[in-house]
């Protein structure tokens, strides 16, 4: 199906303090790709983003154990798309389910990152990704392996660049430290949770990282699985992705939280419908817009399991501008949870 006539144009940001340019929306597999959405269904979405604007897809080894990998490279191949028109990431660290024994197969030493990259290409039937990941912090390997590891994807020409995801501020600046004592490339981006519900890491513990060393951001869950969206207003509906149980990582999540404290939340996310009926938007687009509001983000990645899914989030791309000062200000007064600012100069 083709887009929306009325559907905004795509806009495109740089990735950090780097020349590479990203769609604010971008696509990511860690559910639907490879899991519990069909590959046809999936090849719907990526067809609609890319029909939309959208040049940046993410996925990882681990998601659905390669397959989301699979996926998306069967659908680069399927529907033709040039290579140098696209920006496709993935992301090292557990690649246990690609061994017989886990111990080498785990994290960010050299053999690790090496190998992995290789596996992953392979699935992705692709010479090259444009961002590869350090999915988690690796405490346990030295910090300068990991960094001279993934400068070699970079000098053999596997990545272009490379980037963290959940790594805290002093692990990146620690990156750092050592790619600039050894002359190389350090982490341009950071994947972070970002939504209107989780704000500290991206707001206050990062906010010296863009300045001293250019971090930029892809963000993943901006609608905080879903309950940014408004749908679960009265409680989980049948076939929703918190009701699904097929990843642990969901599957019961708010009963996890606790009945009182998942009522909470929805009670004052509630208190935001108002503020998007205000400006003629639906509230998950409010949520998505609200996240592209903040400069820092280069793009932010949803997951869709519909071509309409993906139509109604590039809509958010259209209204970042409709959140003006004010309208943050009372969306803040309703969160109540906005980190303290960062005191520039003492």
């Amino acid at each position: 199906m083709a887009p929306p006539e009325d559907l905004p144009p795509m806009t495109y940001r740089f990735l950090g303090r780097s020349g590479l340019q990203v769609s604010a929306i971008s696509i990511g597999g860690w559910l639907t790709y490879g899991g519990y959405t069909e590959q046809e269904k999936a090849h719907e979405c990526m067809k609609a983003a890319y029909d939309s604007g959208i040049n940046f897809f993410d996925c990882a080894e681990i998601y659905s154990d390669g397959k989301s990998e699979e996926v998306m490279g069967a659908a680069i191949k399927k529907y033709g798309w040039k290579r140098n028109d696209l920006v496709i990431s993935t992301k090292l660290y557990w690649g246990t389910a690609f061994g017989n024994n886990p111990v080498n197969n785990k994290g960010l030493s050299r053999k690790h990152i090496l190998e992995g990259m290789d596996a992953s290409l392979k699935r992705l039937g692709l010479d090259y990704v444009d961002v590869i990941y350090a999915h988690r912090p690796d405490r346990q390997t030295p910090m300068e392996e990991t960094v001279r590891a993934f400068n070699h994807l970079i000098n053999t020409g596997k990545a272009l660049y490379w980037g963290t995801s959940m790594w805290n501020a002093d692990e990146i600046a620690t990156a750092w430290r050592y790619a600039d004592k050894l002359g190389l490339i350090g982490p341009i981006v950071e994947q972070p949770e970002y939504n209107m519900l989780s704000r500290e890491r991206v707001e206050l513990e990062y906010a010296h990282l863009y300045r001293e060393v250019g971090l930029g951001l892809t963000v993943f869950s901006p609608l905080r699985q879903g309950l940014l969206s408004g749908k679960y207003k009265n409680g989980i509906p049948e076939g929703s992705r918190l009701a699904q149980n097929q990843v642990e990582f969901i599957a019961g999540w708010w009963k996890r939280t606790g009945k009182e404290k998942f009522d909470e939340i929805i009670a004052n996310i509630n208190k935001l419908e108002p503020i998007a009926e205000s400006l003629g938007i639906k509230q998950s687009t409010l949520a998505l817009a609200w996240v592209l509001k903040n400069q820092n983000v280069s793009s932010a990645i949803i997951g869709a399991s519909s071509a309409e899914q993906v139509y109604e989030n590039v809509r958010a791309v259209g209204a970042v501008d409709k959140l003006t000062p004010e309208i943050m200000d009372k969306i803040d007064e309703i969160l109540n949870n906005k980190p303290p600012a960062v005191i520039a100069r003492y």
